[in-house]
């Protein structure tokens, strides 16, 4: 059995709000999030919304000993009556992205459950140098499933919806560098385009600096889109980026 901790609500912070403590804490969201910060945990923020329903259900997962992809597809179809005729849509903040084995499962749901539409941003890519993780991801979003790097106002929008932020903090959450951002999207990019990696991450236990290498090919400024190259500073060719944080 999982022991997944479990935080449902409906509504944001108000003075009304019957759920208000079931929302994470600002220093939850920060040390879960921080897309520079190599936690070991992975925490889920799901938003699911049924039919033409003005209301979402929303909730929080961070997993123990059991991956909180997993333990959501288990938990909502056991007990959740999904409707084939009814269109649901859920969309999915994660910490981390799926493993292969989550990639495997996410798909097989998604593919028996049509009418269901999954959208997933995740804060980080989960050891994307293991080829089973990046087959995994693009398998994903050949079935469907869109796949994407949060932005700042993915950042803005979970915080206004999942933390207990303080009164009068509703624009307060976390800025991190865009550069992490970028290049996590630079990476995604490599994976889905099924192109070598260029994102290596290493970490120094002595003085617990996050170093994050970007090394690029021809193969890469051929495929990866202008955008994405710009966005990360690396719109003309050179033999290495390295950044520590």
């Amino acid at each position: 059995m999982s022991s997944d901790v479990v935080f449902c609500w409906s509504t944001g912070p108000s003075a009304g709000d019957t759920t208000l403590r079931r929302r994470i804490e600002p220093w939850e969201f920060k040390d879960s999030f921080d897309p520079h910060q190599l936690r070991k945990e992975t925490r889920l923020l799901s938003e699911v919304w049924w039919g033409k329903s003005s209301r979402p259900w929303r909730e929080s997962r961070q997993n123990a000993t059991h991956h909180v992809e997993m333990n959501f597809i288990e938990k909502f179809t056991s007990e959740r009556h999904l409707r084939p005729h009814v269109c649901c849509s859920i969309t999915w903040f994660l910490s981390w992205s799926p493993c292969w084995e989550c990639a495997k499962a996410i798909r097989e749901f998604v593919s028996q459950h049509p009418k269901v539409r999954l959208v997933i941003y995740v804060a980080r890519l989960y050891w994307h140098l293991d080829e089973q993780n990046r087959q995994g991801l693009r398998a994903l979003v050949a079935g469907g499933v869109h796949v994407q790097i949060m932005s700042d106002s993915d950042y803005g929008y979970c915080w206004r919806n999942f933390v207990n932020y303080p009164p009068g903090q509703e624009a307060a959450w976390p800025r991190f560098l865009p550069v992490w951002t970028a290049l996590y999207a630079l990476e995604l990019s490599c994976i889905l385009l099924s192109l070598p990696p260029c994102l290596r991450i290493s970490r120094r236990r002595q003085n617990q600096l996050t170093f994050f290498q970007v090394i690029l090919k021809n193969c890469h400024y051929r495929a990866i889109p202008p955008l994405v190259l710009s966005a990360a500073g690396m719109m003309h060719p050179s033999v290495a980026w390295c950044w520590a944080e």
